[in-house]
């Protein structure tokens, strides 16, 4: 008979203790734990709407002189110079407000959402997939938005819809290359861990 004393632990304590020392084993081995990354503060989300805004709102100037210009009298839509260049500064004037408005709203949508961020010596790190679903997001809402605006100032849907169709092409790349700046940018990056929504 084995006289050796034995710790009195119940079968689910041992099992516990050894689930945890094994843990605590493989977290102190791995380079891989990584905390959580930190949070976009609200004030990057406002800098990141000014940004955009400027690049932004100088595409759709060009764009839209250069479709009401070039592509409208196709649509039966004649301006000159001077009324095409008018209509396009209203258009790009008007979407300064509706843009930044709902580019902030996007973004704080998107800074409650954890996929796609990580944490990488101690900096916030946006992947290129979560630029890629930012980017498709954001052009579906700012193009409809455009159209609309379009539409308002040159009384011609068709085009309005050629205004808001070819700048998908122009944003897309725009705004991706504004995305994956602004995930080398560490302004506004907060330490502290936002409510997720859901």
């Amino acid at each position: 008979m084995d006289t050796q004393r034995t710790p009195c632990l119940s079968r689910g304590a041992a099992i516990d203790f050894g689930w945890r020392r094994a843990h605590t084993e493989w977290m102190e081995q791995t380079s891989e734990f990584k905390s959580p990354p930190p949070k976009d503060s609200t004030k990057r989300s406002a800098a990141k709407a000014v940004s955009w805004r400027i690049i932004g709102t100088f595409d759709t100037l060009v764009l839209s002189w250069l479709v009401i210009t070039y592509i409208g009298p196709l649509f039966g839509r004649e301006a000159n110079y001077g009324d095409a260049l008018q209509a396009a500064t209203y258009i790009a004037a008007t979407e300064v407000v509706t843009k930044m408005v709902l580019y902030f709203l996007h973004e704080r949508g998107w800074a409650c959402i954890g996929w796609g961020v990580s944490s990488e010596n101690s900096k916030r790190r946006e992947s290129g997939w979560r630029s890629t679903s930012k980017t498709a997001t954001w052009r579906i809402i700012a193009s409809l938005d455009t159209t609309l605006l379009a539409w308002i100032f040159t009384g011609n849907l068709a085009t309005a819809v050629s205004i808001g169709g070819l700048e998908v092409i122009t944003k897309l790349i725009l705004y991706f290359c504004h995305e994956r700046a602004w995930s080398r940018i560490q302004y506004g990056i907060g330490t502290k861990t936002n409510t997720h929504i859901g």
